[in-house]
């Protein structure tokens, strides 16, 4: 039987990893992993690492109360959609920017800001962040 797909996801995660799925029948990457292809449905895959690096395209701090209880510590924050390295997109809690509408609007005014996986830790699972990365920084994940 083939381990959890979510249980890897995680553990890659806590050790400050993302993983991916190539599919075997189109070559496009999948994530977060699943057990079939976002683009095609092919269940042929092979496991992949991604960068950790990407672009933030999207952001907005959070009004409502958070939608898990493991967020309630991390309230208020910054959300955004994030397009990875390798061309796939996620939403993630962003760091290095504060959740209050100058700063984003600031944000903004910079056009698409280069991020970095920045893991945060919570009491029982770790949640996916990038933070922004500043002039002159490389950004290595």
């Amino acid at each position: 039987m083939r381990e959890s797909l979510i249980k890897r996801h995680y553990e890659q995660l806590a050790a400050g990893r993302l993983i991916a799925h190539r599919c075997g029948a189109c070559n496009r990457i999948t994530f977060p992993v699943r057990t079939a292809c976002a683009a095609c449905g092919g269940t042929a895959w092979s496991e992949v690492p991604l960068s950790g690096r990407g672009t933030l395209h999207l952001a907005s701090h959070n009004m409502a109360p958070p939608p898990h209880p493991r967020f309630a510590a991390l309230a208020p924050y910054v959300n955004g959609q994030i397009e990875l390295e390798e061309g796939v997109y996620t939403m993630a809690v962003v760091r290095g920017v504060e959740p209050e509408p100058d700063a984003i609007r600031r944000l903004y005014e910079r056009g698409p800001v280069p991020v970095v996986l920045d893991v945060l830790r919570t009491d029982d699972l770790p949640v996916l962040a990038f933070r922004i990365v500043e002039h002159g920084e490389h950004g290595a994940a």
